[in-house]
């Protein structure tokens, strides 16, 4: 066997691994829908937030710690991390917020509106232009999203009448939208893993001021056994878990199509409320969020961005 031939099964054998990491990266985030509608039956969405981020700059503590054997140094104008900080926070509040009102399936769908969103805001912010195979992508998602939000009701789309819960988290995920071209926005060349630690860090600030009063409330030694796991969850699979499987797959895929795999959060989703006994949607619902994922074929199939 050639060299040649060698390294291209090399660089396949790597793609494959990239594209293994965002797909668990994508069922990792969806699970967190399903496990967060269940705890905050228990919590107060703010209280749940602010010690799932405890936990989280705990866990990332550890991993720069392990991976550096110091602390960063705090970067030039930290204003900009408390600017990051305060778009998760507000994104991580109304996720919660919204799971009281609104099913996880519809919520995960609204997040896939996401990369959508953030390529408007990366042509106003930094001018960015998308190319046609990932504007197809999007439009295809945003379709299946929007059918799945609407519940497949033909009415409720053309009388716009969107549930509060997912009107809700539609805010929360303009704000997750418009923190990617932010980030690029206000870097100013630190190691991408300094930048998310600041961010966690300024975000776990953020979060306690949009309900103080909730945290102080809560009577925290008798929560059931559900909230602990849900906050450990969170803060250990989608904050480091999702970090490293990030990163891993950045390295050997296209930005466009790491960011691709969340068009199957739906699909995850609907699984996992199946399985935890919570029943599965409709037919049409689960056709809008086939529709979705079918954008991710378009991108992955597309070529390299």
């Amino acid at each position: 066997m050639s060299d040649q031939t060698t390294n291209g099964l090399a660089k396949g054998t790597q793609k494959l691994l990239g594209h293994l990491a965002s797909l668990a990266f994508a069922a990792l985030i969806a699970f967190s829908f399903s496990i967060g509608d269940l705890a905050v039956a228990h919590i107060d969405p703010v209280a749940l937030t602010s010690f799932r981020l405890v936990l989280a700059v705990a866990v990332m503590t550890i991993i720069y710690l392990a991976m550096h054997g110091r602390l960063p140094a705090v970067p030039s104008a930290p204003w900009r991390f408390a600017i990051l900080g305060f778009c998760m926070a507000f994104y991580f509040v109304m996720m919660f917020k919204a799971l009281e009102i609104a099913q996880p399936v519809s919520t995960g769908a609204v997040f896939t509106l996401v990369p959508l969103m953030s390529a408007g805001f990366g042509w106003v912010l930094l001018r960015q232009t998308t190319q046609p195979v990932v504007l197809l992508s999007l439009l295809i998602a945003a379709a299946g999203a929007i059918w799945v939000i609407f519940r497949a009701d033909i009415d409720a789309i053309l009388g716009f009448r969107i549930g509060k819960g997912e009107a809700i988290f539609f805010f929360g995920c303009v704000a997750h939208a418009v923190y990617a071209p932010l980030i690029r926005k206000l870097s100013r060349g630190e190691p991408v893993i300094v930048t998310a630690f600041m961010t966690l860090i300024a975000t776990a600030i953020w979060v306690p001021l949009f309900g103080f009063r909730s945290i102080f409330a809560t009577d925290w030694t008798s929560l059931p056994l559900v909230v602990w796991l849900a906050a450990a969850y969170l803060a250990i699979f989608t904050t480091a878990g999702t970090f490293f499987l990030l990163q891993f797959a950045s390295l050997r895929l296209p930005a466009s199509k790491v960011l691709s795999y969340g068009y199957l959060i739906p699909c995850f989703i609907i699984i996992y409320e199946g399985i935890l006994g919570h029943g599965w949607v409709s037919f049409a619902v689960m056709a809008g969020a086939i529709v979705t994922a079918l954008a991710l074929v378009v991108m992955v199939l597309g070529p390299d961005q």
